[in-house]
């Protein structure tokens, strides 16, 4: 079986304006990447509509009542100091959550064997009600109810090896014992969330604090940590909640991951998940803000997924 790439052309309408660095061009370097490399075992798919009651399985009612109002006719609005929307931001930021729920609906039905989301906004720091560093909707979190609510499932990891704490699908998932979220991140950093302290009321958090200037054998080691979780829990269904800004390339931190190594972590966590997830593996992009690191990480990223039988 293939792997799916879910991506939509309506990213290009969540315009964030000059000099952000949540940037059209992140999701275009991904996509044109892809389309040169042409690889026949990739499914190339566009994210499905859904219902708004899957929203509100992640999100209150009020909270997407009010993103919903705040969609501006024209220019731009905040929805926190660095979280913009414009006119189409609508689309996308629907389409980012729809291509998650389009993800795991061709897994379960055995349309592909996994996949990835080349999508934007990000996600992972949307709170339950509240917008944050660049993130609308938590698309991950919404994933992992969507796994819970329609599938039946009662035991979902998260992975997030974005260099940033995703703060929001921790803040989601604190008390629900069906979750288990894992975090490799800069830290102290953006957003400050993320200490070894922070475990969940289950023990089904895993923060992996890293210091800036962390180096790539220095992380794949800390990562063993990772495994170590995912052996114990015994997921039944795996999230990646892919960020590519840990490469040493990235604007934004100061960890020292290249592409090859995104293509370690990826194998490492497949094979080690392998006995109890038997393959179902949906990744989302959340950041990644060198394009040139951006377009060779995913690349590996997926490279792994394809490999993975």
């Amino acid at each position: 079986m293939k792997t799916a790439l879910i991506t939509s052309d309506t990213y290009k309408n969540h315009n964030t304006g000059d000099g952000h660095p949540e940037k059209i061009d992140r999701v275009t370097a991904v996509i044109d990447n892809f389309k040169k490399l042409d690889n026949k075992n990739l499914i190339w798919k566009k994210p499905s509509k859904f219902e708004k009651s899957i929203l509100i399985k992640t999100h209150s009612s009020e909270y997407i009542d009010h993103v919903d109002r705040s969609y501006p006719q024209n220019g731009f609005n905040f929805l926190d100091g660095d979280t913009v929307v414009s006119p189409g931001s609508k689309e996308a930021t629907m389409d980012a959550v729809g291509s998650i729920i389009t993800a795991i609906d061709g897994v379960e039905e055995k349309e592909f064997k996994n996949a990835f989301c080349a999508v934007r906004p990000p996600g992972h720091h949307a709170e339950k009600e509240k917008a944050m560093g660049f993130c609308i909707y938590n698309n991950v979190a919404v994933g992992a109810n969507y796994l819970i609510e329609k599938y039946g499932y009662k035991k979902i990891a998260i992975i997030d090896f974005d260099v940033h704490h995703g703060n929001g699908t921790q803040d989601i998932f604190f008390n629900n014992e069906k979750v288990l979220y894992i975090s490799t991140h800069q830290f102290p950093y953006y957003p400050g969330s993320g200490s070894e302290k922070e475990i969940g009321k289950f023990n089904n958090i895993l923060n992996i604090p890293l210091e800036a200037g962390t180096s790539a054998r220095e992380y794949l080691n800390a990562y063993e940590l990772v495994l170590k979780k995912l052996k114990e829990f015994k997921p039944e269904f795996l999230l990646f909640s892919a960020g590519f800004d840990a490469h040493i390339d990235d604007p934004l931190a100061q960890l020292k991951l290249n592409a090859e190594d995104y293509y370690t972590i990826t194998k490492r966590t497949l094979e080690i998940s392998k006995s109890f997830c038997r393959g179902n593996v949906v990744s989302i992009l959340e950041g990644g803000y060198d394009l040139k690191a951006l377009q060779d990480s995913t690349q590996r990223h997926v490279d792994a997924l394809i490999e993975f039988n």
